[in-house]
């Protein structure tokens, strides 16, 4: 199985590409940086349309195809919408929300020939709103809606999963304000036990399908 995955040079990316090795697939990865050198691997800006539309048919013809895509790539930029620069702000939109629905379209013709999957990744604050989180929340409200959209449109073509994470210990929260990291008490996920989930929504069988996945620290304040 070839599965395509961007973000996939750190946090739940690169977790999901370890995972989908364990697994004996074939990872191929996407990112605004080099990765692993492990994996066959493409440097795109996902905010450009053009670059994310580049890399999918770069990877999807040396692979010989595509099996998934898991869009795992995301950025945020804090702060109340009147202090945070419109160009940042809206950059977090480019990448999350029409990065991801980028990469989804140039996958289709690959994934509908092999009748394949999409796992998209939002967040519970695509389903809960925080302040200071306007960009950020925006973007995942949108994917949420896009997905869901998504999954009624290829239906019987195209399996489609959307996964909402809570908080994971990664390097998301790297170089933040500190009244914007997690604080001692919060309780994150391992991004490996995340991405458990996304090799768990990629195994089924032909036919079923999980349609939503809501992965969260037992005591994640943004859920419900």
């Amino acid at each position: 199985m070839n599965v395509l995955i961007t973000g996939g040079a750190s946090g739940l990316g690169l977790a999901t590409a370890e995972a989908v090795e364990k697994e004996g697939w074939r990872p191929l990865v996407v990112d605004v940086r080099a990765g692993d050198q492990r994996f066959e691997h493409v440097t795109a800006d996902l905010a450009d349309r053009g670059q994310a539309e580049r890399a999918v048919r770069e990877l999807a013809e040396r692979a010989g195809g595509l099996d998934a895509v898991v869009t795992a790539a995301g950025i945020d930029a804090c702060g109340r919408l009147e202090d945070v620069p419109a160009d940042d702000w809206e950059r977090v939109i480019r990448v999350n929300l029409l990065g991801t629905a980028a990469v989804v379209r140039a996958a289709l013709p690959y994934l509908k020939r092999t009748r394949g999957r999409v796992v998209t990744c939002a967040s519970t604050l695509g389903l809960r709103p925080l302040s200071d989180a306007s960009a950020y929340s925006a973007s995942k409200f949108g994917v949420v809606g896009f997905t869901r959209a998504l999954a009624v449109e290829l239906r019987g073509e195209v399996g489609v999963t959307l996964l909402v994470p809570g908080g994971m210990r990664t390097a998301f929260f790297d170089g933040r304000a500190e009244q914007y990291k997690p604080g001692p008490e919060a309780g994150l996920n391992d991004p490996a036990d995340v991405a458990a989930t996304v090799v768990f929504a990629l195994g089924q069988p032909a036919g079923c399908e999980i349609r939503e996945l809501v992965i969260c620290p037992d005591t994640e304040t943004s859920w419900p």
